[in-house]
Formats: C-alpha cells, structure tokens, sequence
C-alpha cells in the first residue's frame, strides 16, 4: 500500500528538546519539554503559538482532557500542574514524589501516571486523590497504554518487563519479559487485538492480547524507539526514534511502507521523541 507524505508545517519557539504532544479532536494541540514552556498551536495557524503555562523543570508527560478543558503536565521532580486552558493558569497540582514523570494516560474519572521510581500512581481527577499504588518495579514506569476493549492497561518499565493490569480491579494479570532494555513505549492496536511494543533495543514486538504470546520481533530503527501511534483508520502505525527518523508501518502485515527523515523529507536533524 502506498503512503503519500508531505511537509506541511513547522511550528517553532521552543528553546529546548520537545518532549510531550497532546491534542484535542479539533483544531488546537498542546507541546511541552525541556525548556517547561507548554505551548498551544493552532494547525493553521503554526507561526502563532500561544504560551498557556510556564513550569519550572522539564515536562515528559501530558495529557488534555477535552470534556474539562483541562491540561494535565507532568512537571518533573514537582509533580502534576492542572492547567485550565481558557484562563492560561495552573488551576491545581498535586504531589507525586522527588521523581520525574514519564507517563500519564486518563481512564474515566482517573489519571493512571507512571513515574521514575517505578510506581504507578493511580488519582481520582474529581478530588486530586490516590486511588491505589501499584509499586512493581524500582526501574521507571516509561510507557501506559489503555484497552477499554479489554478491560486493561499495560505498563512498560525500564526492567525491560511489560505488565498488564485488570481496569476495575487494578490487579496484575500478566508479568511479560518484552525486550533486553527498556520498554520506552506501548501500544494497544484500536480493535485490541495486540499490544506493540518498542524499546531501547530498537525493536518493535507485537504481542498477541489472548495470551501475551509473541506473534513478531521486528528491528525497526538503529537506534531507541521513543514513541508510536497508531493512524485514526487503524490500518497504519507510526514509530519515531532516536535514530533522527519516523517509520510508517502496515498494520495487516507489520511491514515497513514509508521512511520519514531529514535527507527525504527534511523531517528532523536530531532525536524524534
């Protein structure tokens, strides 16, 4: 299948590594990184970016939560700043410990956040509140994707281990040895019918959701797998690297279609996060 790709953009202003991308379902989406400046863009408009919240240290994680209006930033070694995105104002924060945060995914009225520590925070939105601890690992908790389709979510932890959790009951149901380094990403297919998983190895695996069983090990990039998303059709997904490039997949078949780098496509000169 041929994949057609094309520059259309470039939105500039931040002074340090770009860390963290979220977005809504329409026209705006939010950036964050080193420099702690956390920026909305407009997808017509990429020489007007609008400053919302500035946060003292680096910021690996957000999340946007649509129905509130709310800017979920993980500001490391702080802890979690609530940003109402009409006021441009941290409206709230709660503490998570001396850490820095690597992942925060939102499940009905709970955030589900993975730190450095290696503990997965589990916090009511509605009070600001621990709902559970889920301490596992002492490696960080780098990556948290959520299948409603199955009642999950995974965790993938730099003890190179991807554990999966019941949604209800936040017990562990499976424990799987995935990579030999760190598990930097997973990620549910959108029918759940495999979890993907890319690592610090350079590898992307697809486990099979019946049984965790591994259905592919592919080496995908030259170096660390920073992060993948799937298209919204569900027939593509994406992974970008610390190898400078992003590679477009087919889903039915998990082969590679499309290289997206400086050379082809004056994409980007250093690590994709």
């Amino acid at each position: 299948m041929k994949v057609t790709v094309r520059k259309t953009n470039n939105f500039t202003g931040h002074r340090d590594c770009v860390y963290a991308l979220t977005g809504s379902t329409g026209q705006y989406f939010f950036s964050s990184g080193g420099d702690g400046m956390v920026v909305k863009w407009d997808l017509d408009n990429p020489d007007k970016g609008e400053l919302v919240a500035q946060v003292p240290t680096s910021v690996y994680a957000m999340r946007f939560i649509e129905d509130l209006n709310l800017l979920v930033v993980g500001q490391n070694f702080e802890g979690i700043q609530f940003v109402n995105v009409d006021k441009n104002r941290v409206e709230n924060s709660i503490k998570t410990g001396d850490t820095a945060i690597f992942a925060i995914e939102k499940v009905q009225d709970n955030l589900i956040v993975g730190l450095k520590s290696g503990v997965v925070l589990i916090l009511n939105i509605d009070t600001l509140m621990p709902v559970k601890r889920l301490d596992y690992s002492q490696d960080s908790a780098r990556s948290i994707a959520v299948s409603e389709l199955r009642h999950e979510f995974a965790v993938g932890y730099s003890d190179s281990k991807i554990r999966i959790f019941d949604l209800s009951t936040l017990s562990i149901k499976n424990e799987i040895a995935a990579h030999t380094k760190s598990v930097f990403k997973v990620q549910y297919s959108p029918d759940g019918l495999y979890l993907l998983s890319g690592s610090r190895d350079a590898h992307i695996k697809i486990w099979n959701t019946d049984n965790y069983i591994l259905e592919e090990s592919i080496v995908a990039h030259m170096y660390a797998i920073n992060d993948m998303a799937f298209s919204p059709n569900g027939k593509h997904f994406v992974t970008c690297s610390m190898d400078k490039s992003i590679k477009v997949w087919d889903y039915s078949t998990f082969s590679l279609i499309k290289v997206i780098d400086k050379s082809r496509h004056a994409g980007h000169g250093t690590s994709v996060n």
